[in-house]
């Protein structure tokens, strides 16, 4: 109830809950009730006043501290600013002691090397040990860095203290590789992996299979594709998206096109993303007759966003003067509670205006009121 009133932005009406929430036990109200109450109020409101509903629960909450604390900063890291996030940990760090669970938030959102590097400074001036999570955040930047050696010295770090390097670890070194250009000793980290007990997911494959891609070799990016079925991993959508992205920019359809059949056949649906790339590329090759195959497959499996398909769908369908299956696809749209665009929607009435379909033109205007559309030029005549 709490959420569903937040998600409305019925905020006295959450207090109110919370209130009553506090008055017939006040156990009920957790860190993942804060957790939730703040990352509603961090969404809509500003900084301050997400600090100031963090303090309204030290009179409802029974035990007040850290783990509220780090609600607090979990909720202004994903829907604010880091930067807003580190202030706020300096001003209220001496009134709530930070913990691992602190700082692995703090974290796990700065993107330079500078930052993640002063935060385990300030670890390690604590006297707080970091863990897998807490070597991972370092990893993963100096990965995105392109400064490899240095995460393979984290990594060797950890090794030296115990913590054995997880999968995530190892995905974030096989992303550095590949922004160095070396996907074969990317590949090579897979095998390295399994040596130390860490077998590789899917993620891990995407990672391997990205680099092939960005380096143009797709033999070998497929070679992995078949490698991780072999294994038992199923490609997911993310695994795709990379062959889509690289057919893309080569303007290969025919081999787009394989691709979709491959994943459709084996009950892996596309994402909004797949299915851009495949409109976009029938466009732009002017093949109508897989847009709507991509279009029929999306309605009848419940897959991708109607909206952003469906306006390259009727530029390619009103480039070729196809009413029939415009109309079609628009009415297919309806029914399904997705509004077709104003542009689309104009378009698609402009053909029909020239070709004297005023029924039709009657019917898509009605379907269109429907949504609340008030202005003059879609008002049935």
């Amino acid at each position: 109830m709490v959420y569903v009133l937040g998600r409305c932005r019925k905020f006295d009406e959450m207090w109110e809950v919370l209130v009553e929430m506090k008055r017939k036990d006040k156990s009920l109200i957790t860190a993942k009730t804060v957790d939730v109450v703040l990352g509603r109020v961090a969404k809509v409101c500003s900084v301050r006043e997400t600090v100031l509903a963090f303090k309204r629960f030290r009179k409802l909450v029974f035990e007040f501290g850290t783990p509220h604390y780090n609600a607090l900063l979990r909720s202004l890291c994903k829907e604010k600013s880091m930067c807003d996030a580190r202030n706020v940990y300096g001003r209220l760090k001496h009134e709530f002691r930070p913990n691992l669970c602190t700082f692995n938030i703090l974290l796990s959102g700065w993107k330079t090397c500078e930052d993640v590097e002063a935060f385990f400074e300030e670890m390690n001036w604590m006297g707080i040990e970091p863990d897998v999570v807490s070597y991972n955040c370092l990893v993963y930047v100096y990965c995105q860095g392109r400064e490899v050696e240095k995460a393979r010295g984290v990594m060797k770090e950890m090794c030296e203290k115990g913590i054995d390097p997880d999968v995530v670890t190892y995905t974030s070194l096989i992303g550095g590789l590949g922004l160095v250009g070396q996907p074969d000793k990317a590949r090579e980290v897979l095998k390295e992996m399994k040596e130390h007990g860490c077998y590789p997911d899917v993620a891990a494959y995407n990672a391997a299979i990205r680099n092939y891609c960005i380096a143009k070799r797709f033999r070998d990016a497929k070679g992995l594709l078949e490698e991780m079925e072999r294994k038992g991993l199923s490609p997911n959508p993310t695994t795709y998206n990379v062959f889509f992205r690289a057919c893309y920019w080569k303007n290969n359809l025919t081999a787009s096109w394989s691709f979709y059949r491959r994943m459709m056949a084996t009950g892996c649906l596309p994402n909004t993303q797949s299915c851009m790339f495949l409109i976009r590329m029938a466009k732009r090759q002017e093949k109508v007759d897989l847009a709507l195959k991509l279009w029929n497959d999306m309605v009848e499996k419940g897959f991708g966003s109607y909206i952003l398909v469906s306006d390259v769908l009727f530029d390619l369908l009103c480039d070729f003067g196809k009413l029939d299956e415009a109309e079609k696809c628009f009415l297919q749209m309806v029914k399904k509670g997705q509004k077709p665009s104003n542009v689309s929607f104009r378009r698609i009435k402009v053909l029909m205006e020239l070709a004297n379909r005023h029924e039709a033109i009657e019917n898509i205007t009605e379907k269109m009121a429907g949504f609340g559309l008030t202005h003059p030029a879609y008002r049935k005549r």
